[in-house]
């Protein structure tokens, strides 16, 4: 028998195994592109080496076990060439660009809402420190004068709450001057007082309510986003048919950019409103003082009236009683 002939199972066999470590090298090269491919790899290419192994000759059973890993080969270029098209830029901008419409929409609205947040910050910052000021100053000024026509005379016609407390008090006693009595008039001017403090807390809260909704509501939207994000990235998953972390990763951070792009808005907005409510309740604290200190001077002017009419008396009487002698 020709040696050929003879050696032709052994070196069929050797040839049909190295052909398979060759198709396990290469599926296993080409598993993470397209994992499909790696099954298909290994069972061409034992295929091909066994046809050729039959054939006989060496040049056959490469030619198979080519031949039989030619369509693994194929398609873990296809996959190649589907990761190539995937969006590679995810930075903060590229996802944005990437996502969907809704997302895209939800994330505008809560980058709005994140602008307005500071805004009204900004603003509410400025207005409470320059009315704080005002209050102060004007607060040392009540503790200073000794009646209401002084202070009267020191406001002016500076605008200000603390002002318009001290023109309340004036107009109000000059509403009662021709009252019989004077007992009532302090409750009628501390009602003044207190709607002039309730309309100037009120005046400070504008604005707070909208922070309040933002950081209440801010996560719920963003996560709103990142429900719909991920659910259109299953949808795209199911179409590409693979679940590769290249083709499942860029539709799952475009969704999450959503839920912190709300946490952004929300957290500085739930700040931001309690720094405002605290600051505000400083400044009607201000208010109450110099309430206090207007009633303080209107209480002085009261006595002050009522002594010169009680020495008048006094002496009327003692005109009289002589007069009887």
């Amino acid at each position: 028998m020709p040696t050929s002939f003879r050696h032709r199972p052994v070196l069929a066999a050797v040839l049909a195994g190295a052909g398979t470590l060759m198709a396990g090298a290469a599926a296993r090269a080409q598993q993470a592109a397209a994992p499909a491919a790696a099954p298909e790899a290994v069972q061409g290419a034992v295929q091909g080496a066994v046809q050729g192994a039959v054939q006989g000759t060496v040049p056959d059973v490469a030619q198979g076990v080519t031949q039989g890993m030619a369509p693994a080969a194929q398609g873990a270029a296809d996959a190649a060439a589907a990761l190539a098209t995937l969006p590679h830029d995810l930075s903060p901008w590229g996802m944005f660009i990437a996502a969907s419409p809704v997302v895209q929409a939800v994330m505008v609205g809560l980058a709005l809402a994140s602008v307005v947040t500071w805004t009204i910050a900004i603003a509410k910052a400025v207005e409470l420190s320059a009315a704080k000021r005002k209050a102060r100053d004007a607060l040392a000024m009540l503790e200073e004068a000794r009646s209401l026509s002084q202070a009267a005379e020191r406001v002016g016609f500076s605008q200000g709450t603390a002002a318009a407390l001290v023109r309340a008090v004036i107009a109000e006693t000059h509403l009662s001057a021709d009252a019989p009595s004077r007992d009532g008039l302090m409750d009628r001017a501390a009602s003044r007082l207190e709607r002039i403090e309730a309309a100037a807390g009120r005046r400070m809260a504008r604005g707070t309510g909208i922070l309040a909704t933002i950081g209440s509501t801010g996560p719920f939207i963003g996560l709103f986003g990142t429900v719909w994000g991920i659910m259109t990235s299953f949808i795209g998953i199911s179409k590409a048919q693979t679940t590769n972390l290249a083709v499942v990763a860029p539709g799952i951070a475009e969704a999450l950019l959503a839920t912190a792009i709300g946490l952004v808005a929300a957290i500085p907005a739930v700040v931001v409103y309690n720094a405002c409510t605290r600051a505000i309740g400083g400044h009607k604290a201000q208010l109450t003082d110099a309430s206090a200190a207007v009633l303080r001077l209107l209480s002085r002017d009261i006595d002050r009236h009522a002594l010169p009419r009680a020495q008048a008396h006094a002496s009327q009487g003692h005109g009289n009683s002589r007069a009887a002698e």
